[in-house]
């Protein structure tokens, strides 16, 4: 029986733990410095202590992982017999991630197809789990298959490696991902937005509602108080939800307080919800939003392009 094909993403994902462990999704940390120390996201350090820095006013700055971490992710996916790898990362207008990977992925010893997913969070989290459920797909069908019926070869395991993108790839396109931050001065301080608007919303005392587009964090609107951010953000996911069969996380950063209430209301108000997930954001996305985080992603469910 030829290999499996293998999953390899960053932590920036927050995928669930026992997604992770269930399709065997191999996850490599981006790392935190806070201070002089640094600590590998999702391993080292926790939602909580990025947040207690924060607040403390320490300095908390993040940090790709290095090509060599991915080529030992893709090493370790061939010697474990994977005859294929489907490397989906964050957005690479936010990070060096996809980057490091793509220069791994030229001298791995199998086949390594690298997505910028032009995300991050759960956004990028669905795109992974639509991956898994397209290699799944491919694997039930192999072993239903009869001998000489596909080549397990390498011209096999790339075109396999092309319908396992193309599911990432038709999953990413279709999600959106809003979001509120109590203040943009992380965002400001990191680079991902920039100085002029973190100043007009500091100036004019407004609520920043953000969004995904294009790959970068854009604003999307300005409410006068956090209630009205928040509703206006169920809005938005109710919107662009409508009638699909859609998966839907509410991330949060130390305020859980917001999220599960939102969740709720959310649960009762999109008919075509599959999967509802509530979830803390990790130490790097925290870095970058800062306390009182609250987004929603709504991934729709899409159809195996095989």
């Amino acid at each position: 029986m030829p290999g499996h094909l293998a999953l390899v993403t960053d932590s920036t994902a927050y995928l669930p733990q026992q997604a992770v462990d269930r399709h065997r999704i191999q996850v490599v940390p981006l790392s935190v410095a806070v201070g002089d120390e640094v600590f590998a996201e999702g391993v080292e350090i926790s939602p909580k202590d990025v947040a207690e820095a924060l607040r403390s006013k320490q300095r908390v700055t993040t940090s790709r992982p290095s090509p060599e971490t991915f080529a030992a992710a893709y090493r370790a996916a061939a010697e474990a017999g994977a005859r294929g790898v489907v490397s989906i990362h964050l957005s690479a207008e936010l990070s060096g991630t996809a980057e490091a990977a793509q220069l791994a992925a030229a001298a791995a010893p199998i086949p390594v197809r690298v997505v910028d997913s032009r995300l991050v969070g759960m956004a990028l989290g669905g795109c992974v789990l639509a991956a898994a459920e397209s290699v799944a797909a491919l694997e039930a069908a192999r072993a239903g298959s009869a001998p000489g019926d596909g080549d397990g070869g390498r011209d096999g395991s790339v075109a396999d490696l092309d319908l396992v993108v193309a599911s990432a790839e038709a999953r990413a396109a279709g999600t959106a991902g809003f979001f509120y931050v109590d203040t943009l001065e992380h965002l400001r301080r990191g680079g991902r937005i920039g100085t002029a608007q973190a100043l007009v919303g500091s100036a004019l005392a407004v609520k920043p509602l953000l969004h995904l587009s294009g790959g970068r964090i854009e604003p999307l609107e300005k409410v006068r108080t956090a209630s009205r951010a928040i509703a206006r953000l169920e809005e938005l996911a109710v919107e662009w939800a409508a009638q699909q069969s859609v998966d839907i996380t509410v991330h949060h950063l130390a305020a859980a307080h917001r999220a599960e209430p939102l969740a709720e209301r959310l649960r009762e108000r999109v008919p075509g919800l599959r999967e509802l997930y509530v979830s803390e954001v990790g130490a790097v996305i925290g870095a970058h939003v800062g306390p009182g985080l609250l987004a929603v992603v709504v991934s729709p469910v899409i159809a195996s392009p095989h």
